[in-house]
């Protein structure tokens, strides 16, 4: 990964969250190599940390995620509740879901989400400046 200058910088960027280690930046760039690339829902999408609907006629089912690169979401889902307890925006996020009765998966989930499309940001913003002649 160091002799790769666009995954060193994604590295470096991705270890900027505090949380966020070595290993999830191996992994996430394990599973998700086109990160930055993607839209926000693409990426959700990819990964199975967007809910699917479920419903047939007038039926409204629930909203499972599901299907997508399954290591790399339990990755996230992992993490993301390590990234709760140092980032005070992450920890509002789950106090304000906690606190409108939501449960503990679906807080999980949303933010394990969350932090998948801030990761997605940060890599779109390495790969448009490694992109800019110099």
């Amino acid at each position: 990964m160091s002799r790769d200058p666009l995954w060193s910088e994604l590295g470096q960027a991705f270890r900027a969250i505090k949380g966020v280690a070595e290993r999830t930046v191996s992994g996430v760039l394990a599973f998700l190599p086109e990160i930055g690339t993607l839209s926000n829902k693409a990426a959700a999408k990819l990964v199975g940390l967007a809910p699917l609907a479920n419903d047939s006629g007038q039926r409204q089912g629930k909203r499972p995620v599901r299907g997508g690169r399954a290591p790399l979401r339990a990755l996230l889902v992992f993490v993301a509740g390590l990234v709760a307890k140092h980032d005070p925006d992450f920890a509002q996020a789950r106090a304000r879901l906690v606190q409108a009765g939501k449960p503990a998966k679906v807080t999980r989930v949303a933010l394990a989400r969350k932090l998948l499309v801030r990761l997605n940001a940060k890599a779109r913003d390495v790969r448009h400046a490694l992109a800019q002649p110099a």
